[in-house]
């Protein structure tokens, strides 16, 4: 839908407050078409962001991530 919006769900760690807000404002100009809205519209326009903002962070930490592949022992033979 939006390619300027990146994956922000990564197995090094969570993104950073700034890094959700930045996509949710990048989702709410995408739906809304406005890139900056009118004064009639700045309050919605930010309170979407803050709600998508917020939505997304629940999401992000409450996703269970699978554990990471286990590499064999070092010095173990391989038949």
């Amino acid at each position: 839908m939006c390619r300027s919006i990146k994956v922000l769900r990564t197995p090094v760690g969570q993104p950073t407050d700034m890094e959700i807000r930045e996509a949710a404002l990048q989702f709410v100009r995408k739906i809304s078409g406005y890139r900056h809205p009118s004064q009639a519209n700045i309050a919605v326009f930010q309170a979407a962001v803050d709600d998508i903002a917020s939505a997304s962070k629940t999401l992000l930490v409450s996703l269970i991530q699978k554990a990471p592949p286990q590499r064999p022992h070092e010095g173990a033979v391989r038949k």
